[in-house]
């Protein structure tokens, strides 16, 4: 599947803001191993993390085939989309 640039910086994006959800809920209930999380509480913290980790793992994805679909390095693309979706530049 192609990818364009704003594709990947978009991924990114939602990756991080999935993992900033899974930080925040940690902060509030506490690190799952440390405290009793409610069933309700853990449900919550367990569909974030599955989300985080499923975002994370389609940005490396689509990182992936770009650079391979480019001819660039991978990491060169994927320094490219962290500074663009920190910087809100596409």
């Amino acid at each position: 599947m192609a990818h364009t640039f704003e594709e990947l910086v978009q991924k990114q994006r939602a990756a991080q803001a999935a993992h900033t959800t899974v930080a925040d809920l940690r902060e509030t209930y506490g690190p799952p191993a440390e405290r009793r999380m409610t069933g309700a509480q853990s449900g919550t913290y367990e569909t974030a993390l599955r989300a985080w980790r499923d975002l994370a793992r389609d940005v490396q994805t689509a990182v992936s085939e770009y650079a391979r679909e480019t001819g660039r390095p991978r990491a060169e693309v994927e320094a490219e989309v962290e500074r663009a979706a920190a910087t809100g530049d596409t």
